[in-house]
């Protein structure tokens, strides 16, 4: 007996896998295969999975099209062979070395991602589901023992900042008043960043269950879900799961007969990077300008609406269920001794295995990117990895072994941020990275601070004039200037965080900063200005593929007669396309 599980999450879906479900129900009936979240392996979408209960075998099978997935209908229906390509792992395999992206986690806050239909509560319920809010209520937990329990797990939270969890759980319950609000902060804007969004979609039920037993804790009768509007699969699944949560009784009026009552609206962002500051999103909420405000009062005391709100990250709230059911010291032995339980990661960049990856505390950003990540996919060497998102900083190679903790990794600089990961070779352009991020941070800055509204103008405007070879040795210290002021100036961690990429790079590159003012040079070949095409008369085999995709016709010459082809300087504009479809390396980049 067959069960089929198809993984559409939104890189799923991406890579084609509702023609991939639509080609297996042809096949197979319909009650055998079901729609699951992504199982963290974004780089080999379209995912199926294979349970044959008749024979006690197990398949995980990747890279699926519309044109191999008969491959393995084949093979399932006894039909073919196993297609040894697009098996990712199978229980009649011994060697499981190239199947260690899973192999290396603990999933606590994914442990259902990938495993059940995300729209199906019946599902959720049959993997232990809503036991922690039943055990809460059975066992008559007070608000103060589920606090307690959380402060048992010393889990802090994973929005970026690492504040106790249970400590803020605390201050809301202690906050005088009768109406308090719980918020699920799902407004994930970092790029190459998806933690949140995985969850949402691909587990709602669980992140929806620590938001109640979150309300409980600290009394609130309301909550949102504040969610972006650009995640339209996970706006959808969460609704969902609200509306049968209620016909369980999970959720609403008298839950669970307790006499306990909350619900939870969804409000959709508007994709204001800001927004993930608590202030802004409560203003957001409340129908203003998403700006941030003044602390104190903070949020606990006085939030959405002047009353005490708890504003949780969506995984934080993704690790509650599993904490309360199992116990936070069971939790605790997870980790350093600071900073315990898991920590989810998107991979991305320079890396051969993107997508999720969620490890122990205390793992190394080596093991993380080399032994789940696969290394670097081009084969160049790797550089540095940006952690904490635009707010973040970059970590160079030699400091890949800093274990993954908050106070580690805040020595070198970083952050952990709510756990992007973008991973660069030695083909990225440091300053050019800088400028990026510093670019992203600008745009989004909301203008209510002078210093982050015009200091990351003229910070932008000093790394774009290094970048174009019209830097100065002054500019290094100009911009390390404003970035103090801009830290100490700026009322939210927008502002306060804005500079981190530049001064990360400062620190463990800047060789690159003097390169490109004192020799006008870019090392990695990014920086247009610095930069000239030329080429190879040897390797050139006179295809003519570079002269075909050069928009500018820079380049000249005759097909078939060797060393013929050369570029014209003067109007060659550096976009690198000569270099992209150049199939013999034929073309230097200095």
């Amino acid at each position: 007996m067959l069960k089929i599980r198809v993984g559409e999450g939104t890189c799923g879906r991406a890579a084609g896998s509702a023609t991939v479900l639509e080609l297996l129900m042809k096949q197979f009936p319909n009650d055998k295969i079901t729609s699951v979240g992504c199982k963290g392996m974004c780089h080999r979408e379209v995912i199926i999975e294979v349970e044959d209960s008749s024979s006690n075998k197990k398949y995980m099978f990747g890279d699926l099209t519309n044109k191999n997935v008969e491959q393995v209908v084949k093979f399932l229906k006894g039909e073919g062979q196993l297609p040894s390509d697009l098996i990712i792992n199978s229980s009649d395999e011994s060697d499981t070395t190239k199947f260690r992206y899973l192999s290396g986690q603990k999933r606590i806050a994914l442990r259902n991602v990938g495993e059940l239909t995300p729209t199906s509560i019946d599902q959720y319920i049959e993997r232990s589901g809503y036991e922690a809010i039943k055990k809460i209520f059975n066992k008559g937990m007070s608000p103060d023992d589920v606090i307690n329990e959380v402060k048992d797990s010393v889990i802090r939270g994973r929005g970026g900042a690492g504040f106790p969890t249970y400590l803020k759980w605390q201050f809301a319950k202690g906050a005088p008043g009768d109406t308090k609000y719980l918020i699920c902060n799902g407004d994930e804007g970092d790029p190459g960043a998806f933690m949140d969004r995985s969850l949402l979609e691909g587990d709602p039920h669980n992140v929806l269950e620590g938001m109640i037993i979150g309300a409980y804790a600290i009394g609130a009768n309301h909550g949102y879900a504040y969610i972006r509007a650009e995640y339209p699969l996970a706006v959808k699944n969460f609704g969902i799961a609200i509306v049968d949560a209620k016909e369980k009784g999970f959720l609403g009026e008298n839950i669970l007969g307790s006499g306990f009552s909350f619900d939870i609206k969804i409000k959709q962002g508007a994709g204001a990077f800001v927004c993930g500051e608590e202030t802004a999103l409560i203003a957001s909420i409340e129908g203003q300008r998403g700006m941030p405000r003044l602390r104190p009062p903070f949020p606990a005391i006085k939030g959405a609406f002047g009353k005490p709100t708890i504003i949780n990250n969506v995984e934080t709230l993704g690790n509650i269920p599993w904490i309360i059911l199992n116990g936070g010291k069971e939790y605790a032995k997870y980790g350093t001794e600071k900073s315990k339980g898991t920590k989810v990661f998107a991979l991305a960049g320079a890396v051969k295995n993107g997508g999720l990856a969620e490890v122990p505390m205390g793992t190394s950003i080596r093991d993380v990117i080399e032994k789940i990540g696969g290394g670097s996919k081009t084969g160049k060497p790797l550089k540095a990895v940006q952690l904490g998102g635009p707010s973040g900083g970059c970590i160079p190679e030699s400091l890949f072994d800093t274990i993954i903790d908050y106070d580690a990794i805040n020595a070198t600089g970083a952050i952990m941020g709510s756990g992007g990961m973008i991973i660069m070779d030695s083909s990225t352009c440091m300053v050019d990275l800088a400028k990026y991020f510093l670019e992203f941070t600008q745009l989004e800055s909301c203008g209510k601070c002078t210093f982050c509204r015009v200091g990351t103008v003229r910070m932008k405007e000093i790394l774009t004039r290094i970048c174009n070879g019209e830097g100065k040795m002054e500019d290094i210290d100009t911009l390390e200037d404003l970035s103090s002021k801009i830290k100490t100036s700026s009322l939210c961690g927008l502002g306060q965080t804005a500079p981190n990429p530049v001064l990360t790079t400062l620190k463990y590159f800047k060789e690159e900063y003097l390169e490109h003012i004192k020799e006008k040079k870019c090392r990695a070949g990014k920086c247009k200005a610095l930069i000239t095409h030329t080429i190879l008369k040897d390797p050139c085999v006179a295809c003519s593929l570079c002269k075909s995709a050069c928009p500018v016709g820079a380049i000249t010459g005759t097909p078939k007669k060797l060393r013929s082809f050369e570029i014209n300087h003067e109007t060659c504009i550096n976009c690198g396309m000569c270099v992209e479809v150049c199939r013999d390396d034929a073309i230097e980049v200095k």
